[in-house]
């Protein structure tokens, strides 16, 4: 195999989350783009993610995942931060669960 067909293959192998179609849960348009606090708050909400604030983690780690290369550094780092505070909310209810 040549090295520009490798290219090609592995990149393609990069691109698997634009593939993916989901119709599961729907957050608010524009959640994205809200503060960091703001998105945690409401993906961790049972209105948003049914299964609890587990569910919110993956579909912040998707939208980040699907963004790619598109998103700013300011606006990465802000969704970065949602997902510490949405892993600190999970972890909680784990433990809470584990307790009771």
């Amino acid at each position: 195999m040549t090295q520009r067909a490798h290219k090609k293959r592995s990149r393609a192998g990069k691109r698997w989350v634009a593939k993916v179609t989901t119709d599961s849960t729907h957050p608010p348009a524009g959640l994205f783009n809200q503060s960091a606090t703001t998105i945690a708050k409401t993906l961790a909400s049972k209105k948003v993610s049914p299964k609890g604030p587990g569910s919110g983690m993956r579909m912040l780690t998707y939208f980040i995942n699907r963004a790619g290369r598109g998103l700013s550094a300011t606006r990465r780092h802000e969704l970065e931060r949602a997902k510490r505070l949405l892993s600190a909310r999970v972890k909680h209810e784990r433990e809470k669960r584990k307790a009771a």
